[in-house]
């Protein structure tokens, strides 16, 4: 309702001002322009509900006094602003809103492209097939793009003050230290079993939605 609403919505309103009908599509750099944007929008959209999530499924990991306890996502939203202020809803809102731009700008504009791909060079025809192909692609990128970002993002927002005064530098340093350089494609396979089905769904559906409407509207 608010993350991908808003990127999705963003990035669909941009191309759909800045292309033309007698007027070649957007350049990859063009399009990238636009995911940015967009994931950063979403990204702040999105975060006091992504901070929730984190803490409510990091939670059970947590020993008995030092687990938060929300009875649900509304209860964790009003107890972090009664108990720690306003600010805490956009605890690690960076990372979370780079993480949004890389995801935006990776699963988009990556599917748009190899859809592109798809209809230009190989010359498959604008089909459910075609959309399968062009977001399980996309899912691929997307995980491997974002991977860094989400070890770095789930261990800010899951962090307590104390350890969260230490900042984003200091925790890269320090996990690279301990855990090395595969650090940053810790649990790549969960993410794409969860982004890859996501991402094929997400605009498969996506393009049905857009077929329909056109069809209602006459565009």
């Amino acid at each position: 309702m608010t993350y991908s609403t808003t990127r999705f919505g963003v990035y669909e309103e941009l191309k759909t001002r800045f292309t033309r009908p007698d007027s070649p599509p957007p350049s990859t750099w063009t399009l990238l322009g636009m995911g940015c944007f967009s994931g950063f929008l979403g990204g702040l959209a999105g975060n006091p509900a992504d901070v929730i999530n984190v803490r409510m499924q990091n939670d059970a990991a947590l020993p008995p006094e030092q687990r938060r306890n929300y009875r649900h996502a509304f209860d964790g939203l009003v107890r972090m602003v009664r108990e720690e202020g306003p600010a805490s809803l956009f605890r690690g809102v960076w990372p979370n809103s780079t993480r949004a731009v890389l995801m935006t700008a990776s699963q988009l504009v990556s599917y748009d492209s190899f859809k592109r791909i798809c209809l230009d060079v190989f010359g498959m025809p604008d089909t459910i097939t075609t959309h399968f192909v062009s977001s399980m692609l996309a899912g691929f990128v997307a995980t491997t793009v974002c991977s860094p970002v989400d070890v770095i993002k789930t261990r800010v927002m899951s962090a307590s003050p104390a350890e969260s005064r230490s900042g984003i530098v200091a925790l890269i340093r320090d996990v690279s230290r301990k855990e090395g350089f595969m650090w940053m494609f810790r649990g790549w396979v969960p993410s794409f079993i969860r982004l890859g089905p996501h991402t094929i769904a997400t605009f498969v559906f996506l393009e049905q939605h857009k077929k329909i409407y056109r069809m209602l509207v006459g565009a």
